[in-house]
């Protein structure tokens, strides 16, 4: 041991007091020891004064005298290493020999003399310390305040005594005021000796060693009889649940726990009966609840921390508390005598069991609970069960005002200090529901269930209680309508345990176990069945119930499987029916208070409400595709409308109020809730817009203009789309835009002027509201980041219907000069500004001239994809004249008789985009140029061109060579089918199953030759038989002559050029065929226009023919070779087919065979039908792939309508369109449904890719489908026949006026 001098141990003592009265507020300042800790260590960082401290200089010449040899023996050791040529850093020297100091016998040496000589110190300055304390309390207080800080450690020291804590509340004062604390001194001292104990760090006091004998004592003093002595008490226990760590409180937390427990116990205790109720004026029950507060407080609080200590302390909080809520006295026969239990009073703190809500919330202590309550305290759940029954029970019984009176806690708190045992008994009953709630939703909480209870014979199982929970819904009483509308809200019984449930289907996994059953539905549903009996729905059972029980059926209905079980009930393959399912029930309710034909509420203020309520939940079921097919009967879509119409024509009725009147307030009040219950019906007819059957029925309404105008007046607001909606205005506005008139009420409504709008914005002039302190960069992407959104939004809105009804018979503005200021407003002003820039005024009008072209050609890339869309943009426009001037300007001559192209990002895409626009064919038949540049010296190695033909190597080598029938037996077997005399269904379903065999083995062979045999004898058969027939037959007697002077539109004119080029292009067509095919085309036109009615409409699709190009003629006219005569004979037979309305899409244009509304509507059956039937096929095959549109903002429909609508040309090679074609026809026009569902399976991982690059509408309509072959999917399309087939053929055969 070293020896220090008394002048040398005084002078150390000095220059330690220097050193911590410095730092003083920086360790006092620290939340912990180990805070403090790290702030010594780390005072050479943060103190500027640090070297000049006297015992940091100390500790230098101390170190320098007893290692200062040693180092310099080192330091020259390694210069002389470096001059015999070793080089080394200043760095690698200062380590070195820092390292081999430190190794060294006499650095350690010295480490030890100096701690012992500090230990000396430190010891004689803590012995000084205690005596000066001992000697004088009140110097002691002093000395508290101003050396809190004055203390140090010995480096031996643990982590539980270290300066901080061990000598600034010292053994013998803790001592001291046990003694004082002792009930027989003065009442002066014991009072003097807490308030020392409380001004005290609790956690000095808590590491002394007589620690324990004094928790003890104060909570054997918590009952003494002086308030305010164990007011003090409970001052301290809070001031050591705020500044101490969990080890401690946690005694606290459980000495005080224990306390309540036996004091609940003790017989000697008054505790309050149930008979008299809890006055809070009592003193003891004053404190007893001060107590209970306390101890829910640090409930609430210690979730929050205590995942970073030792499971056990958790536990021992958790066991203590749920002891004490376990305590029961012993019964009394009468109920009114029962004592009451702690549980009690910590419901009327926690009304609302926020504790256990904190301590469920996570797995650490969520684990601990449910544990405990399993094996040891299930009591706890047991008698919160016990109390919703007993509610429930005194509900059923007594009448509406005595129930009233029990429940009187759920309006206003008002100004009493009384609790009565009823209302305790809510207040439990209010707990008790909240902690059931937060336990189900959790599944080991759930299978504590069933529950035993004592006054019942069987079990309460999780479906007992879910129903008992609906049950308090409409039979618990309503509250004062003088109540405070915030507190009713929070503690009615219906809105407590709507809340419940409402959390409950919030959780996917608890839902499906606990709520989606058909008791609890019936539950639900039951006042509105006898509503619909024209009983009385249940003794309480009002408006506010009903909006309740529909806003957790909105929830049910929102999440897929809660919407099957309201569709099709639990058994939905079962053939009983028993009675209606939930969704059919809900749909005539909602259809009677549409129509106000339910008396009972007739003249309620509330009325409106209850019709909003249960239309959303009817919105949530029809904004599906398999929910509206369930809710067609009720003409829902009639009634809301019917509705709107009627309180369109209230809100244009009011008067305007006049200032100074008395019903200015009432007016204004009455008009808000009018144009509230205005816009929420338009909001449930716009929901129709989300399936393409639903958008027909829209139409039909005729309110779809003032829908799109609402749904836009909600979009320029940013509104947030609410959470139980499946889908955003994305998908809307991509179903709108598939339709003409939809598209009309899209560019009505100023949505297509704000896409535009804001497209310019970022492309070209940037925010107004950013400093331009930096050049804006330049963009990387083709199209920049900031313009993605709105590219999709017009790649969205520019399907074909769309584009012929904005763009169609218009020509370009072509003006000799654009201002700068001159903002596009149409997407007539897009094409001109950005895609046909043929003009050096249109160049020069750009800010970003590259760019923007760059934005125009990539979207004229997605938009001519749609072959309609680049026919008429060609005939209206010569885009692609244009393009090729274009390039030819850009080329540079290189000699007198040769020019070369520029590469640049501009000639690239446009020769992208010429060869997109020129060339048909599919994923092998056709080699598109890619956009980007190669690395190496040939950075762009295809060749580019100003005029057509187009260079060969954009070309494949495929050729399509005709089969010979006579090589396969197959074929044959199919062929001799043709050749029975039996006509009847046996024939026909045999020469399928003939065909289903051979797509399966050859499907090679069903091509050239065979295929025109097998289709032609096939119709021909079918269209003999009247009960294959869905049309009549029609008498067409014209000849070539007759129509030979007719006159194709110039869509139909380029269309048929670019068929027999694509035909020649296959080997299937020769020099000749374009007039025969122009003949053949005129014939259908004169064919079909024999069927079509006369149609008045703005619309400019039902003012003339068809307004595309016949595709499925094109097809036929190849698969028949070029042969006129046999086209147009199989296309007679064909159109009497069902088969016909689906695969040729002009059959149907205007014709008489339709309804009326829905000719009007301009809605093909392809999209309201097929279409429909895709998407609801989708979202039960390829769920992902469903999620995957919505997420992207973009619906299946409108990309199949595209497929259908030019029968896969450009997607699929041409034997997969001739198998397409020949699988519809043979097999049904249910086939094109499964094939694009079999599409959407082949391509699910590109699809979830594009996705999440957000490029999915732009994936699928540019991309072919490569790898995609019919045959391959024929299993998987049979069997979606099997399951599908009945209900798809019946919707189908339904599109025709039905005779009477």
């Amino acid at each position: 041991m070293a020896r220090v001098s008394g002048e040398d141990e005084a002078m150390l003592q000095a220059m330690l007091r220097q050193l911590f009265q410095s730092v003083k507020e920086k360790i006092t300042g620290a939340p912990s020891l180990e805070c403090a800790e790290e702030i010594l260590l780390h005072l050479e960082e943060t103190d500027e004064n640090f070297h000049n401290y006297e015992f940091v200089k100390y500790l230098r010449q101390y170190i320098c005298n007893t290692l200062g040899s040693m180092i310099e023996e080192e330091m020259e050791k390694w210069t002389s290493d470096q001059n015999q040529g070793e080089e080394f850093g200043y760095d690698t020297v200062v380590q070195h020999v820092t390292k081999r100091t430190q190794e060294s016998k006499e650095y350690k040496e010295m480490i030890q003399s100096l701690k012992n000589i500090m230990m000396i110190v430190v010891e004689s300055m803590i012995n000084k310390f205690e005596e000066d304390e001992i000697r004088s309390q009140e110097r002691q207080k002093k000395i508290q305040k101003e050396k809190s800080s004055s203390y140090c450690t010995d480096n031996c020291s643990d982590s539980d005594s270290s300066f901080n804590q061990s000598y600034k509340f010292c053994q013998g004062k803790l001592q001291l005021i046990l003694d004082q604390l002792d009930p027989g001194q003065p009442k002066e001292v014991r009072y003097e000796a807490l308030q020392t104990l409380c001004s005290a760090p609790p956690s000095d006091v808590l590491n002394c060693e007589n620690w324990t004998t004094l928790c003890e004592k104060l909570t054997v003093y918590l009952s003494d009889p002086d308030p305010v002595f164990s007011d003090r008490i409970l001052k301290f226990y809070a001031q050591t649940f705020t500044l101490s760590p969990l080890h401690m409180t946690k005694e606290i937390y459980t000495s005080l726990a224990k306390y309540l427990e036996l004091y609940f116990v003790s017989r000697e205790n008054h505790i309050p009966t149930l008979s008299t109720g809890i006055d809070i004026s009592n003193p003891n029950v004053t404190h007893l609840l001060k107590k209970i507060r306390l101890l829910n407080e640090y409930q609430k609080e210690a979730p929050s921390f205590w995942i970073r200590h030792p499971e056990k302390y958790m536990e021992e909080i958790v066991e203590s508390t749920l002891s004490l809520l376990s305590v029961k006295h012993d019964q009394s026969h009468l109920v009114s005598q029962k004592i009451l239990d702690p549980i009690y009073f910590l419901a009327l703190v926690d009304t609302k069991a926020v504790w256990f809500k904190k301590w469920m919330h996570a797995y650490y202590s969520r684990t601990a609970v449910l544990r405990l309550l399993e094996k040891k305290y299930k009591s706890l759940i047991t008698t919160a069960v016990q109390q919703c029954v007993q509610y429930f029970e005194l509900c059923e019984t007594m009448k509406g005002d005595e129930v009233l009176g029990h429940s009187k806690s759920c309006g206003i708190k008002q100004k009493t200090f009384y609790y009565s045992g009823q209302e305790l008994q809510y207040i439990y009953f209010i707990h008790s529901l909240s902690l059931l709630g937060r336990l189900l939703i959790y599944t080991q909480g759930r299978k504590l269930f069933p529950i035993k209870l004592k006054t019942r014979k069987d079990s309460v199982s999780l479906t007992d209680l879910l129903v008992l929970f609906t049950q308090l819904i409409y039979h618990s009483p309503t509250c004062p309508k003088m109540a405070s509308p915030g507190h009713l809200e929070n503690y009615s019984p219906a809105s407590m345990a709507t809340e419940v449930l409402c959390i409950l289907c919030d959780q996917k996994e608890c839902a499906i176990e606990c709520l989606y059953n058909n008791t609890v539905i019936e539950a639900l549903l039951q006042p509105i069945h006898n509503l619909m009996k024209g009983t009385k729905a249940a003794p309480n059972c009002s408006e506010t119930a009903l909006i309740h029980i529909a806003h957790i059926l909105a929830r049910i209905a929102s999440v897929e499987e809660g919407l099957t079980l309201l569709l099709y009930g639990e058994n939905m393959n079962s053939s009983e029916e028993k009675s209606p399912t939930g969704a059919h029930l809900i749909a005539q309710f909602s259809k009677k208070l549409l129509d106000e034909d339910i008396s009972i509420f007739s003249g309620s203020e509330m009325f409106p409400v209850v019709k909003g309520a249960f239309t959303s939940v009817c919105r949530q079921i029809y904004g599906t595709c398999e929910g509206l097919q369930v809710l067609i009967p009720y003409s829902l879509h009639e009634s809301i409308a019917k509705a709107w119409k009627k309180t369109s024509l209230l809100s244009e009725r009011i008067p305007t109020p006049v200032e100074g009147s008395d019903s200015v307030s009432l007016v204004s009040q009455e008009s808000q809730n009018i144009m509230a219950w205005e816009e929420n019906l338009l909001d449930d007819l716009l929901n129709f817009a989300a399936t393409p059957k639903g958008l027909l029925l829209l139409q039909r309404t005729g309110a779809i203009n003032e829908c799109v105008t609402f749904m836009f007046n909600q979009y320029a607001k940013k509104l947030q789309i609410s959470r139980h909606k499946k889908f955003d205005y994305g998908v809307l506005v991509t179903q709108v835009a598939s339709t003409a008139a939809g598209a009309v009420a899209l560019q009505n409504s100023g949505f297509v002027n704000a896409i535009i709008t804001e497209l310019w914005a970022n492309l070209e002039c940037g925010r107004d509201d950013v400093r331009v302190t930096h050049p804006r960069y330049t963009p990387v992407d083709p199209i920049d980041q900031s313009c993605q959104k709105s590219f999709l939004a017009l790649v969205n809105l520019l399907s074909y219907p769309a584009v012929f009804e904005l763009v169609g018979n218009q020509s370009l503005p072509n003006k000799a000069e654009y201002s700068l200021r001159e903002v596009p407003t149409s997407v007539i002003d897009i094409i001109d500004r950005l895609i046909i820039l043929n003009s050096e005024a249109k160049i020069r009008s750009l800010f970003n001239y590259e760019q923007s072209h760059i934005f125009g050609l990539r979207l004229l890339s997605v938009v001519c994809c749609d072959l309609d869309a680049l026919l008429l943009l060609e005939a209206q426009y010569q885009v692609s004249e244009m393009l090729l001037n274009a390039q030819e300007e850009n080329t540079l001559e290189t000699s007198e008789s040769h020019r070369d192209f520029i590469i640049d990002s501009l000639s690239v895409e446009r020769n992208h985009v010429l060869v997109r626009l020129n060339l048909i064919g599919g994923p092998m038949e056709r080699i598109l140029p890619p956009r980007l540049l190669e690395k190496g010296n040939e950075p762009y190695p295809w060749p580019m061109f100003s005029s057509y033909p187009l260079p060969n190597c954009y070309l494949s080598d495929c050729v399509t060579r005709s089969t010979d029938l006579k090589q396969d037996s197959d074929l044959g077997k199919l062929l001799l089918c043709f050749k029975m005399s039996d006509k009847q269904t046996a024939w026909i379903e045999n020469c399928r199953r003939q065909f289903c065999k051979i797509m399966k083995a050859k499907p090679d062979i069903i091509s050239g030759g065979a295929l025109v045999e097998l289709l032609e004898k096939f119709v021909l058969h079918l269209s003999e038989s009247p009960s294959e027939c869905y049309f009549p037959s029609v008498e067409y007697t014209a000849t070539d002559a007759n129509v030979k002077n007719e006159n194709l539109s110039s869509v139909q004119q380029l269309g048929i050029k670019m068929t027999v080029r694509y035909g020649k292009f296959l080997n299937l067509l020769k020099d000749g065929a374009e007039n025969d095919l122009t003949l053949v085309l005129k014939h259908c036109e004169r064919f079909l226009k024999q069927q079509q009615a006369s149609v008045k409409s703005s619309l400019l699709c039902l003012q003339r023919s068809h307004t595309g190009h016949d595709w499925f003629v094109s097809s036929l006219f190849i698969i028949m070779l070029g042969d006129k005569e046999k086209t147009f004979q199989f296309l007679q037979q064909f159109s009497r087919l069902l088969t016909s309305a689906f695969l040729w899409l002009p059959r149907l244009h205007i014709s008489r065979y339709l309804p009326v509304d829905t000719i009007e509507s301009g809605i093909h059956p392809v999209y309201f039908c097929s279409t429909h039937y895709i998407e609801m096929l989708l979202k039960a095959e390829v769920p992902l792939v469903f999620s995957a549109f919505h997420m992207s903002g973009f619906a299946p429909s409108q990309i199949c309508l595209q497929w259908i609508t030019q029968c896969f040309w450009n997607y699929l090679d041409w034997v997969e369109i001739c198998h397409y074609i020949a699988t519809c026809v043979f097999l049904g026009p249910d086939y094109q449904v499964y094939i694009c569902i079999a599409i959407f399976k082949h391509l699910q991982q590109d699809i979830l890719q594009h996705t999440q690059t957000q490029d999915l509408q732009v994936f699928l309509k540019e991309e072919a489908l490569h790898g995609f072959r019919v045959s391959d999917y024929f299993e998987y399309m049979e069997i979606l026949e099997q399951n599908y087939r009945p209900v798809l053929l019946r919707d189908m055969r339904n599109i025709r006026v039905q005779s009477t």
